[in-house]
């Protein structure tokens, strides 16, 4: 029986071992695929996520399909994945807590063996919409049983009956064993009577009992570890109180599974009553522990967050962390380029904007808007504390709203024309509200006519320079661009292409001044529609 014992015991910690080798080669092979590009084959997209109305979730792809979410969360849990999209979608940091979160970012860039391992340990507590119920109820003080002296009855009654029971096995004494049975029918009756207040009361934990045990383990790694950075090491003193509070919680957890069993329930309840002893176990861990209990996921919600954006400079050529002026409405990127573009492929930019607005021209396809989400998508990064790709990135902090991805709403009735007026008239109120501000507008009116669109871009321009706001604007109408000679804020820059040999090139950078090239009539006869 010994020897069978310990041969269970190695053979379950080998078959554990084996298993978390498989899971992070499985997360190694990801990795490698967000490097060849394959990343966009993930199928989580951060689709509950997705929402039209935000200032530039889905504009400037940071949620959906081929969007930053995709391409680096690699969260596991439901506190890891809320954190992660609040980081991206909500971030308010202080400059303190934006150096501590580079520097801690970094430590997770160099030390990828640890950042896979406990992503494969986030994975086996897996997301459940459950976790905030059970916090809330992990909270509530409401006690299960306050009067003492009837817990004190229930911890005497299943003693002394655990004691008559061995002594009746031993002696095999009459008496005895009817005074046992006589105290098992009595403790089967209160254990009747309240079965569904003590089902009630540990109903979320019994459902939760398998994670609860694997954010035990997760806890129990992660304070194992010594971190050089201030943000991390913060993460793991956090965590020392989670250490014994989740282990508690846990065992807990699992007593409550063990009378899963039908007939372990009766027996279980019928000597120990089983039911009430762990209720009242539940009931004792939360007055000395539901204080705590929602900062400890949501600190180990962070970390996740943390080694998703580790991701990234691993990922990513060409990365740095950015540097924050208090200038107002400052940015100066050297090489600038777009994370979500494949190394190879990617093209970058040089790019200075010191309250401006931009009103960057160009021919179809030639980068525009890509430069513009370009830029976008780094002043996210740049906010959440994380890496930007770039040389270098000095900024300012500034909100970010866009109009770029205009959607009609046929259930009220509103066009996509009337749906990016209410977008820009939204931008528009924001920088009035808020100078610090950055807004980026991608083919201003464009679902109008040619007069109309130059009289509403020439009035939003004018509104957006009274806010002393930075920002660009993308247009094909080079009317727009006149605007130049009537506010020294705005600057036009293009985009244009180049032919050989009657094939037209681009070379996706930004130069200075107007566009001077289209190529609307080629692209007509290149697909025939022209002769």
């Amino acid at each position: 029986v010994i020897l069978f014992i310990i041969a269970s015991l190695a053979h379950k910690t080998t078959y554990d071992q084996i298993h978390k080798e498989e899971g992070v080669r499985k997360i190694d092979e990801s990795n490698i695929k967000r490097i060849t590009g394959e990343w966009s084959n993930f199928p989580d997209i951060g689709e509950e996520f997705i929402d039209y109305d935000h200032d530039y979730a889905t504009d400037l792809d940071i949620v959906g399909n081929n969007s930053l979410f995709q391409m680096i969360n690699s969260t596991g849990t439901y506190y890891g994945r809320r954190r992660f999209v609040k980081d991206l979608l909500n971030p308010i940091f202080s400059d303190k807590e934006l150096e501590k979160r580079h520097e801690a970012i970094t430590e997770l860039k160099n030390n990828y063996s640890f950042c896979a391992e406990t992503e494969y340990d986030f994975s086996l507590v897996g997301i459940d919409e459950d976790f905030p119920i059970l916090i809330s109820q992990l909270q509530d003080k409401k006690r299960f049983i306050k009067n003492s002296y009837l817990k004190l009855l229930f911890k005497i009654s299943s003693i002394i009956t655990c004691l008559t029971l061995l002594y009746s096995i031993f002696t095999k004494s009459t008496l005895s064993f009817i005074i046992l049975n006589c105290l098992i029918i009595f403790q089967l009756l209160l254990w009747i009577i309240g079965y569904l207040k003590a089902n009630h009361y540990v109903g979320t934990l019994k459902k939760l009992a398998p994670k609860i045990s694997r954010y035990d383990n997760v806890i129990d790694n992660i304070t194992k570890m010594e971190f050089t950075t201030n943000k991390l090491d913060e993460i793991v003193k956090s965590l020392e109180t989670a250490k014994i509070g989740v282990k508690q919680l846990s065992k807990i957890a699992s007593n409550i599974n063990q009378r899963n069993n039908g007939v372990m329930c009766i027996i279980l309840n019928s000597l120990l009553l089983w039911d009430y002893k762990n209720a009242i176990d539940l009931d004792n861990w939360k007055m000395e522990y539901s204080d705590s209990v929602e900062d400890w996921f949501y600190t180990l919600g962070e970390l996740e967050s943390l080694i998703s954006f580790a991701n990234l400079p691993r990922i990513c050529s060409n990365m740095s962390l950015p540097t924050f002026t208090e200038k107002n409405n400052i940015i100066d990127a050297k090489n600038m380029g777009h994370p979500l573009i494949n190394n190879e492929k990617r093209v970058c930019n040089d790019f200075k904007l010191d309250n401006n607005i931009y009103i960057i021209s160009g021919s179809n396809m030639s980068g525009k808007t890509t430069f513009m989400r370009t830029v976008g998508i780094n002043m996210v990064l740049a906010r959440a504390g994380s890496y930007v790709c770039a040389d270098s990135i000095l900024s300012s902090k500034m909100k970010i709203i866009t109009s770029m991805r205009i959607r009609d709403d046929l259930n009220e009735g509103i066009s996509t024309f009337y749906a990016e007026l209410k977008r820009i008239k939204k931008i528009i109120d924001q920088s009035h509200s808020d100078p610090h501000t950055l807004f980026l507008i991608d083919e201003i009116f464009r679902g109008t006519n040619s007069v109309d669109r130059l009289k509403g871009a020439e009035g939003v321009l004018k509104e957006l320079c009274k806010s002393h706001v930075s920002g660009m604007i993308t247009t094909h109408d080079l009317e727009v661009c006149n605007l130049e000679d009537e506010n020294p804020n705005i600057i036009n820059y293009s985009f244009n292409e180049h032919y050989v040999d009657s094939e037209i090139y681009f070379d996706y950078k930004i130069k200075n001044g107007r566009s001077l090239t289209t190529n609307a009539e080629y692209l007509l006869k290149k697909v025939g529609i022209l002769a």
